[in-house]
């Protein structure tokens, strides 16, 4: 009998080692795995029960699923942060727009959304929501309220990675992008207002939009020669409400599926207008997969400037095909040039999809890395080619310019004759730069704007503007020949105007 109990002893003695030792090896696979294989585990373990509301437009299951995961993300700036005379009025309309971020004497708070992609706590929020923090704090639905870190934030697609700590947090599930089909239900979950936990409902409205608010985030480096620009615009386009403080928050389709990052809104009043652009999902995977492992961004490059084709653009480079993109240039030392790809090519289909517009080819490229591979399809002298082109990293790709069109004839275009802004106005509008509109002629940009005379240019490109002469300058800077101008009118409101450079 002694016998027996000492060989049951030893074997639950053996159990135990072999259930220990299985739980570090899981532990350290699972810290190894990607973001969405993660999640494979965990729904796994912990099963959905959300089906597709569509047929009788009953979003509750949706809803009920996708709610506990979405959090409040609540900012605090030191006073040279907040302090509003050191600010452009138009980064404080940004703020304003879209993180419905406070200034005032000393402290400023902020206010955003947040949502929880694995059960140890990161949480996927926008760049601007969390930039330049002192301090983030995250409320979950629940009424906690814990400190967060952040992992990773890129600029270029508006995405940030934060993580609180703890676990067995409830999670938002990964959904597929690329599935999403205009017309189709999503909710927008978030935080507006700084109100509670709030669901909208709408339908995709467009895919791969292009919007140009990243354009503003481009800054010369440190030795004064221009940076590689890397900002990928391919919003989801819906008509759910989204309002301030909803950045950062989750955009599900019907069965409880993550499809994309809200991220923005077009409104002439800062508030919801029924427009609502979000970071599609397929993209932020591959990123959030670099901050957790990298700190930071790991983009490859095929190393062309274009130019999105339409009617008048075939016209003027002398070519046939409406639908593709001009290959301006070619970049010294990049993938494009090794595969044989040359300037005047019309890109046509990226991994055998069809590109109409340059954010079909930025996104897909945006979730590859240095050393990947994509398949290009061009057409050259009437004749189609395919080649696979090895994307380089961003050391190893020089800047190639990237705005083919003429800025004097831009700014001839633009139909205007302006004068400098007076320091009464500038004091009036607590702007320290500003060109102001005198005359706008028939026919011009402004005139086919409605942009009346008195209108107070501020900045083009986010590049100040002062006399006409700058409009030159920073017309040349824009990318993919897009110029943004922003602007006070008459009347006192603040304005942004985008163009494209022919």
């Amino acid at each position: 009998m002694k016998k027996i109990g000492i060989t049951f002893l030893t074997a639950c003695l053996g159990g135990a080692v072999a259930i220990g030792a299985y739980k570090l090896v899981e532990t350290k696979y699972n810290d190894q795995l990607s973001f969405e294989e993660k999640q494979k585990v965990y729904f796994t373990n912990n099963p959905s029960s959300v089906i597709s509301s569509s047929g009788d437009l009953d979003f509750t299951q949706a809803a009920a699923a996708v709610t506990p995961g979405v959090v409040h993300i609540k900012t605090t700036y030191g006073a040279k942060t907040g302090s509003s005379s050191e600010r452009d009025p138009f980064q404080d309309m940004f703020e304003d727009f879209f993180g419905n971020r406070r200034r005032m004497q000393g402290p400023s708070m902020g206010s955003g959304s947040g949502v929880l992609i694995s059960d140890d706590g990161y949480i996927v929020t926008n760049n601007h929501v969390v930039e330049n923090a002192d301090k983030i704090n995250v409320v979950l639905p629940d009424k906690r309220s814990l400190d967060a870190k952040v992992i990773g934030r890129d600029a270029n697609t508006d995405l940030a990675l934060i993580k609180i700590e703890g676990k067995g947090f409830p999670v938002v599930k990964l959904g597929n992008s690329d599935d999403v089909r205009v017309g189709e239900w999503v909710l927008a979950v978030g935080y507006p207002f700084a109100l509670n936990t709030t669901v909208t409902a709408g339908i995709v409205s467009a895919k791969g939009r292009t919007i140009g608010i990243l354009n503003q985030s481009d800054r010369p480096s440190p030795d004064g020669e221009p940076q590689l620009n890397t900002a990928i615009e391919s919003f989801i386009q819906t008509d759910a409400a989204i309002n301030r403080g909803n950045s950062g928050g989750a955009l599900v389709n019907t069965r409880g599926e993550l499809i994309g990052i809200n991220a923005a809104i077009a409104s002439q009043t800062g508030n919801y207008e029924g427009y609502g652009f979000a970071i599609p999902v397929n993209l932020a995977k591959k990123i959030l997969d670099d901050f957790r492992e990298f700190g930071s961004v790991k983009r490859g490059y095929i190393g062309v400037s274009f130019t999105d084709l339409d009617a008048e653009r075939a016209k003027q480079y002398g070519v046939n095909e409406i639908n593709g993109l001009y290959v301006n240039d070619i970049v010294p030392g990049g993938g494009a040039e090794a595969a044989g790809i040359k300037k005047g090519d019309i890109l046509t289909r990226v991994d055998g999809k069809n590109i109409a517009y340059s954010s079909d080819l930025q996104e897909r490229v945006g979730r590859l890395r240095p050393g990947d591979k994509v398949q290009l399809t061009f057409l050259r002298d009437g004749t189609e080619k395919t080649v696979n082109v090895t994307l380089k990293g961003e050391s190893t790709v020089k800047t190639a310019g990237t705005n083919s069109g003429s800025a004097e004839a831009v700014k001839k275009n633009l139909g205007a004759s302006f004068a400098p802004a007076t320091q009464s106005q500038k004091a009036k509008y607590n702007i320290k730069s500003g060109l102001v509109v005198t005359k706008v002629e028939a026919g011009g940009f402004f005139d086919q704007l409605e942009l009346p005379a008195g209108t107070i240019i501020v900045s083009v490109n986010g590049t100040p503007i002062n006399k006409a002469e700058d409009i030159d300058v920073a017309i040349s800077t824009g990318r993919n020949n897009m110029a943004t101008i922003n602007a006070i009118t008459p009347d006192g409101y603040q304005m942004r105007y985008q163009f494209q450079v022919k």
